[in-house]
């Protein structure tokens, strides 16, 4: 069961979100709140795996609330929410940890595959933020997220990290280069600790604006 908490000031998309979670096998809406501090608190007391987090909200907005999750709760995937396409915005996010953004006029089998995805194998990007991110940070260089100055890739470490922007399952990458689950996670987690990304998210970002992957 995938537990989600679904942050929202906006009491009639909160509803209708939550009305299309609870629609959805295996997912359980565990608690709702209005801003991010009402969200800290509930944190204290709910366990979730997923949280949806609406970007502008009064009292506290969704990247200072990501700020706070990735400090207390640094195993808590979260799902960025929000009406803005601007590139900027999507990439602050990615570094500050989030695990998607979506669109909150994406289709409901959208929303359910970002979920199901970030629950699996940890980030979702779709095709539209895929390309923002493509023309805005490579072809036009406006944002330029801060990595570490790091080793050569290995041929290994960049088939693995082709395969993550490429959306693949830990599972299927395995079975496409002919090596372990186990095998593939440690290439990943090598790849965080030498690119200095937070999370494989920032893995794809990492890749687009250093001209190593292009959807």
């Amino acid at each position: 069961m995938i537990q989600i908490a679904l942050v929202d000031d906006q009491v009639l998309f909160r509803r209708g979100m939550a009305l299309l979670l609870r629609d959805m096998a295996d997912v359980r809406v565990v608690f709702e709140c209005a801003n991010g501090e009402e969200l800290l608190t509930g944190m204290r007391d709910n366990a979730v795996d997923i949280i949806l987090l609406d970007v502008e909200m009064p009292v506290m907005g969704g990247m200072e609330a990501l700020a706070h999750l990735r400090r207390s709760h640094p195993e808590v995937k979260v799902i960025m929410l929000s009406l803005h396409t601007e590139v900027e915005l999507f990439v602050d996010a990615m570094e500050k940890g989030a695990n998607a953004y979506l669109l909150k006029i994406a289709e409901p089998v959208e929303i359910e595959n970002a979920i199901r995805e970030v629950a699996e194998s940890g980030y979702h990007f779709s095709d539209r933020v895929s390309q923002a991110m493509l023309h805005g940070l490579v072809k036009r260089q406006q944002v330029k997220p801060s990595y570490k100055d790091v080793d050569p890739l290995s041929e290994r470490e960049l088939e693995v990290l082709r395969a993550i922007c490429q959306e693949l399952t830990t599972t299927e990458i395995a079975g496409q280069l002919f090596i372990s689950p186990r095998t593939v996670d440690g290439h990943r987690n090598n790849l965080l600790l030498k690119t200095g990304a937070r999370n494989t998210a920032g893995l794809v970002v990492y890749a687009m604006t250093k001209g190593l992957y292009a959807p």
